[in-house]
């Protein structure tokens, strides 16, 4: 199962949103290389379960979930990812102590979220990429390629 924005909905190119404005800042950034290991922090198995499906058709070796963001701390603490996608809303908690724990250590990620491009950031995110919901596979091919985190290379 894949979620998808029809092109109507969506207001730019891949649905791909940074800061509001389509992302041709990530360009600079660009890896064109598909991260071998991503984690994905969603608290929603259908929602974790496809992008961890899609992922791996791109070519990712390996991809770990967690639905709470004990369990991310724990998988990172246990093995840094190369990429990590950020749901932003989990039950009872937000992403934003993994994010800080990810900034910490150079990884790049990117928030996912259905609330928008202009959602409740702390302000030290506030210029990190999203990926809205629903995401469009290509969005998410784009996400993975160019992967930013303040010129992280991993």
């Amino acid at each position: 199962m894949r979620f998808f924005a029809p092109a109507q909905v969506r207001s730019e190119p891949l649905g791909l949103r940074f800061q509001g404005v389509v992302s041709e800042t990530m360009e600079a950034a660009s890896f064109d290389r598909i991260p071998e290991d991503v984690l994905i922090v969603e608290d929603d198995p259908i929602i974790a379960l496809d992008f961890e499906d899609t992922v791996l058709g791109f070519g990712v070796k390996t991809v770990r979930t967690a639905g709470s963001v004990a369990k991310a701390l724990e998988l990172i603490a246990d093995r840094a990812p190369d990429f990590a996608l950020l749901d932003v809303g989990l039950v009872r908690e937000n992403s934003f102590a993994v994010a800080e724990r990810l900034d910490a250590l150079k990884i790049p990620f990117v928030f996912v979220t259905g609330y928008g491009a202009h959602g409740a950031f702390p302000p030290v995110f506030a210029g990190k990429p999203t990926l809205p919901k629903p995401y469009s596979s290509e969005a998410l091919h784009a996400v993975l390629k160019r992967r930013s985190g303040d010129g992280a290379s991993r």
